[in-house]
Formats: C-alpha cells, structure tokens, sequence
C-alpha cells in the first residue's frame, strides 16, 4: 500500500482517483475506512467451504506454507458452514496478538508482532498453539464466482461465513468524513485491544477497483493513513557519516538509547548537511525524535531552553571517508544545488559504496540471498570473504566452519540459498545492479522494452557512447526520464562495472522478460497518447491499451505504430511530426472500439 501522511496526502489520493476515472471535483467516492492492524499478513484459501492451504508473504512475491500452523489460530474457521460461500475463496486479514493477551506472554517478546511473526514461522505447530494468536480478515484473493460488488458487503459476508472482521470499519465518502474518522480512532487507539498503525482507505466500488488497477507494486484504489508517530526527547552523543549505495552521506546522530513504539532507538536520521544548518543541531543537544511513518528514526527539532555550554558544532565533512572529494550535483528538474553531498564513485572503488551495493544485491527484492543479511555482509567484507557480487557465488563456504555462529546446518542452508538464487527474473537482476534512480517499476519498464539482458547491456552500453539514436530509443520509453536515463550512461561509462556484470553473469541465469502475447490489434504495437479524452482520463487508456499487450512510447519515432490524439489539446507538433513520417493517427472513438 503507498502511505498518506497528512490530510494534504489523502487529498491528493482522492484527487488522482476522480482524475483517472475522469470524475469532476463535486463527485463522490465512497471509501471503505478500515483499520491497519499491526500484525502478519496472511491468505487462506477455502474449496467448497474447506480451509485447504495458508501462506505468509513469504518474498513478496511467492508466500511460504504455513498451514498447519494457521489450523492451530481458533477463530479461523476450519469449514464455513454457509449456501452462499464460493466454491473457491481466498480470504486474506492479518494475524495479532490482542494486547490483553500480550500481557501474559511479554517476558518472552519484545512486541506483540514480533510475537506473532515468531510463532508462525515455527517448524512444530504445536509451539504455535501454545501462543495466543488470531486472525483478523479484511481482503480477499481470488474468488470463484464472486457474489458482491463491493469491499462493504464482502466484510459483512465475512461475518456470516464465522470470520472475524473489525468493528471500527465504516463507510465515508468525504474527506471531511474521512478526517473526522480519522481523529476519532487516533485518540481512542490506546483503548483499542490490538495495536494499529493507521487507516486503510479502499474505494468501496470493486468495479471502480478493477478499473483503478496497479501502479508499481500498489493499488492506486487504495491507501494507508498512518496516524501521526510517537515523539520522544533524547540527547545527541555524537553524529556520523554514513554512505549509502549511490554515494549518498546521510549524517546520523548517535543518540542516548530510548523506546519509541516499542522498538528501542539508538540512531536517527539528519538528512543532509542543509538539515543540520537549518535546524541548527549540535552534538550535544536534547532533540526530538520520532520514527516517520513508524519506521525511520528522525530528529525534529533541538530543545534549545536545554541547551548547554558543552554542545559542539558538527562539521559537515568535505570528503567521503574513503578520501574522495564530495560533490553536490546540480539538478535539472528544480534548477538547484542538490542538499546531499555524494562521494562521485559509481563503481565498487569506495568500500563504503561497495558494502551498500552487495547489501542491496542480496535484499529481498533483488537476488533474495537469505542468510546474507546486513549485518552478515557486513562480516563478511571485514574478513574479506567478499568485495565484488560474483565473490558471492565464487565464495567456498567451508570457511565458515571456523566462524562463530555458523554450524552445519546454517551453512547449508546458506549453498542452498545461493544456489537458488542463481536463477532470476530480468527485473530483479537490473534492480539488483544498484543503478541510481532504477528502481523495482524502471526495472519492470527497462525489462519490458528490451526483454533479455543482453539487450538491455547493449542498449546501455551504446547508450553511454552518446549514440543519438539509442538516445531517442530510450526517449521514447514511457516511465523513462531524464534522471533515469543519465544514471544509466554514467553507470555504463564506468568499464568496470560492465566487467563486474559480466563476471556476475558466468554464475547466474537472468531469465528472459516475456510479454504476454494477447490477440487484439493493439498487441506488440508502439502507441503514443496526446491530447484529453472525452469518455476516460489518458491514464485510463493507456491502462487499458497496455493490457491489450500494446506498448506505450512517450515520443513519435519510426517505429511509433500508433498516435491516438484526443478530441481536446492534442499537441499539434506530435501530430503533423506523426503525419510527417506516416504514424497512423487514430481517434478516442477508434480506440474505444479496439478495446470492446
């Protein structure tokens, strides 16, 4: 789920909903407001009303088994007895621990979820029994045939089929209902018997759902409101530097342990040099510190009336502490100095960069090495066991039998998990090079586009020859900008990282992106968009032509197919540039009988 912050965030969430659905501002949506329990998430699966398989989350992508474990949780129904119940029904909520509960168990625990998420991961379900679990439904998955229309009636269905649901779930269908809600569950919170983080808000309509559709990996018919984060003072003990992947220094304050939400904090973020000048923070101040979004330590504000003689002023250091000189970029789009000072390395040169780079190859989203967390990685390096990615898959794990810590079985587990993740998606593998600006979604669209590694490597590689052509081949990508596009001429200009892939590349299968062929006359087609439409927003229908199996460009070429131009504001240049070079041009109403 993306996050809303503030009313302003929501606002904006409504006005890109009524904006794709091309509603006018007096029209209403009706949501769906529905508690974010802090828990685990899970999925059960019913088939004729018996409950057959559950799974956690598991990579994000693939969920892990844990059934046996889910059949010990009392109040998930083993057999729903009910006419109405689908014949197939996949029922998702999330699994808590209720704080009255937590009380008898919290000398073991540091936190109700932590609680949780231990005792489904254990290996005896007869562990799990022992822990006093419940589960708590709000979603669904799939569903053969669907018998409701909207995410109000589903919760009720629920009921009846014996599935615990929240109370505090109710309609709204303004964003003054909205906060009004809002603040009354924030300050009853503490009353409420397990811990939530926040709202969810869900437009009630499932066929407004189906139409909203994905951005990324979230819905765009859905959000999570998070209540405003717990505050705390603490005093700063020193500040340091730490360097991200691409470059970045982040100053962090070394602050006097407190606990936050549970969790017990030792660091907050200060962002950049800019922040500490403006906030005027010294080494030795009492602060404010809250974790943003429950999540990321941060320092607020200096209590100034606390402030001693003692306080020292932190000198923002000039050079990364590999000894390269720092930069501050400037940046196109605000026409400003950036605020963050970057070590300019782009390679593995600076081992402060080059530690961050393999923590990132190795995460969840890119090769998933379970085993090879942070802090591994980290220890890893120090012995020198790795500095490079293919020292991973070169690395002979017999070493570690003389490491504390590493017994047969963890060893193992480890070649197992290497060796699995030898395989990957195309996606993943260009996420995992740790190319700035290239996140999950530019992975997905770069894969997309050039569908195997090896032409994805000789696009960019010609790419950073400052070949026009190519240049304008990636222009043309829809989702590519140019930030994105510069990061990949500087990543592809360091020779070096062309041979670190390719070395990567003689232990790992990248396999190749398909697009799914579908049989329409927009399928493997270029189409490029301009002007407003009258019967759905643009974004709508690009949705819908790329579900189509098209492929949406953000500038006419040769090899566009297809230029559909509005009845409104078409831009005038890309259609005589589209007629220049003989594009078929097509109207709202051409498309429309294409996509029906």
């Amino acid at each position: 789920l993306a996050n809303a912050f503030s009313k302003k965030d929501v606002v904006d969430f409504i006005k890109k909903i009524k904006n794709f659905l091309s509603l006018k501002d007096s029209d209403n949506v009706i949501f769906s407001a529905e508690p974010k329990i802090d828990g685990i998430s899970a999925s059960l699966k019913y088939q004729n009303g018996i409950f057959s398989i559950g799974a956690s989350r598991g990579d994000g992508r693939t969920g892990e088994d844990i059934t046996n474990n889910l059949k010990t949780i009392s109040n998930i129904p083993k057999k729903i007895k009910s006419f109405n119940v689908p014949s197939i029904l996949e029922v998702r909520g999330e699994i808590y621990i209720s704080r009255t509960d937590f009380k008898k168990i919290d000398k073991k625990f540091s936190n109700p979820r932590n609680a949780a998420g231990g005792s489904l991961r254990q290996k005896n379900s007869e562990e799990t029994k022992k822990i006093p679990l419940q589960f708590m439904a709000y979603g669904f998955g799939l569903v053969k045939k669907i018998n409701f229309s909207k995410q109000s009636e589903y919760l009720k269905l629920l009921k009846e089929w014996g599935f615990q649901t929240s109370p505090l779930a109710k309609i709204v269908n303004s964003i003054e209902e909205i906060e009004k809600n809002y603040i009354l569950i924030e300050n009853k919170r503490e009353k409420i018997d397990f811990d939530i983080d926040g709202l969810v808000y869900k437009v009630d309509d499932l066929e407004l759902q189906t139409r909203l559709g994905f951005v990324s990996n979230a819905p765009r018919w859905a959000i999570a409101h998070k209540f405003s984060a717990e505050k705390v003072f603490s005093k700063i003990k020193n500040i340091e530097i730490q360097v991200g992947r691409t470059g970045a220094l982040t100053p962090v304050a070394k602050i006097t342990p407190v606990t936050i939400g549970g969790v017990t904090v030792s660091n907050a973020s200060l962002h950049n040099e800019d922040e500490i000048n403006r906030k005027d923070i010294r080494i030795g101040d009492r602060v404010c510190v809250q974790r943003a979004g429950e999540v990321i330590p941060q320092v607020l504000y200096v209590d100034k009336t606390k402030r001693g003689k003692d306080v020292k002023k932190f000198i923002f250091p000039k050079k990364c502490p590999c000894g390269n000189e720092t930069i501050k970029e400037f940046n196109d789009t605000t026409k400003k100095i950036d605020a963050v000072r970057r070590c300019p390395d782009i390679g593995y040169d600076c081992k402060y960069i080059a530690k961050e780079k393999l923590k990132h190859l190795v995460s969840k989203d890119a090769f998933n090495i379970e085993g090879l967390g942070k802090k591994v990685v980290e220890n890893f390096w120090n012995k020198k066991f790795i500095k490079y990615p293919h020292d991973i898959f070169e690395f002979d794990t017999s070493k570690l039998k003389k490491v504390d810590g590493w017994g047969k079985l963890s060893i193992q587990n480890l070649n197992d998990s290497i060796k699995k993740s030898k395989k990957i998606s195309l996606p993943k593998f260009i996420y995992a090079l740790g190319i700035r600006h290239i996140g999950q979604e530019n992975a997905k669209v770069l894969s997309k586009n050039f569908n195997n590694i090896n032409k994805f490597i000789d696009a960019c590689t010609n790419l950073s020859k400052k070949s026009s052509a190519v240049a304008d081949d990636f222009d043309a990508i829809d989702g590519m900008g140019a930030s994105q596009i510069d990061a990949l001429k500087k990543y592809f200009l360091n020779k070096k990282n062309i041979i670190l892939i390719s070395k990567l590349l003689k232990y790992v299968n990248v396999s190749e992106y398909i697009n799914v062929k579908i049989n329409s006359s927009l399928s493997g087609k270029s189409v490029m968009f301009t002007g407003k439409f009258d019967k759905m927003s643009r974004s709508e229908l690009k949705m819908k032509a790329e579900n189509l199996g098209a492929k949406i460009v953000s500038s006419i070429s040769k090899r566009t197919d297809f230029l559909i131009v509005g009845n409104t504001k078409p831009t005038v240049k890309k259609v005589n540039q589209a007629k220049s070079i003989n594009v078929k041009i097509i109207t709202e109403k051409d498309l429309l009988n294409i996509l029906n």
